[in-house]
């Protein structure tokens, strides 16, 4: 079980990976090597911050028509993947509405986002548009069933580190968790590559490592204070949001 376990639970375009991704690039392609928990971005530069998230009395979030500035299509999307368990409880029409929201809110992200600084903090990923990505297997409707989420993070450290992990309890009692730490390294003004370690996987008191190194790629396609979107090399949607600024 500890085996299955931990091939499932990568999160990235490969455990994070955004569906099927391509089997090189994993928390975004995640590639085919063992998990992916892949999320990421990178180096220091300066960048454009938005000032602080205010929704407008006079505009509703939930219609994407009427939006027009960052600040209320960040509100919006939020609004529209917090609890759906990253996705999975939203139907088609719904998450649609969600692509709809991250394709306005691309022509608002800063020149080189994966110079921004803003990139680096600790993020909840609350949505991928393939559901059963995040984790692998363990995501899966039988997997769910006997496994059930309790967080999906990742943190991005300066100048290059990323730790994604996935915590978990397995049949409603045992806590487990599984935990990637990777380099960064920038592709280009938004792409970036991420060679992770062979994961960790910690379940009851067993502790252990398996597989081995991985890679993943993503692209960032917006970034502001509380809200990154990410899209693994064969389209998945990722939201990720700064922890401490669940709505």
């Amino acid at each position: 079980m500890a085996a299955a376990l931990t091939s499932s639970l990568a999160l990235s375009p490969s455990t994070f990976r955004g569906g099927p991704e391509p089997s090189k690039p994993k928390f975004l392609n995640f590639c085919s090597k063992p998990t992916n928990l892949a999320f990421a971005i990178l180096p220091y530069t300066r960048c454009r911050r938005h000032k602080t998230l205010r929704i407008l009395a006079s505009v509703s979030v939930s219609n994407p028509q009427v939006l027009t500035g960052p600040e209320e299509l960040s509100a919006s999307i939020l609004s529209k993947v917090t609890h759906s368990d990253r996705g999975v409880l939203l139907k088609k029409e719904e998450q649609e509405e969600v692509a709809e929201v991250a394709e306005k809110l691309q022509s608002f992200c800063v020149s080189e986002p994966v110079k921004c600084p803003l990139i680096f903090g600790d993020w909840d990923v609350v949505y991928c548009s393939v559901p059963t990505s995040p984790g692998g297997g363990y995501r899966s409707t039988l997997g769910r069933l006997v496994f059930k989420t309790k967080e999906m993070i990742q943190v991005i450290e300066a100048p290059d580190i990323v730790k994604n992990k996935v915590s978990f309890s397995a049949f409603g009692f045992l806590a487990g968790e599984v935990s990637l730490t990777g380099k960064l390294k920038a592709l280009d003004d938004k792409w970036i590559q991420v060679i992770f370690e062979p994961p960790e996987l910690k379940v009851g008191a067993l502790e252990f490592r398996y597989g081995g190194e991985s890679e993943v790629k993503l692209q960032i396609t917006y970034i502001d204070d509380k809200v990154r979107l990410g899209k693994g090399s064969k389209g998945s949607l990722f939201v990720f949001q700064r922890r401490g600024n669940s709505t």
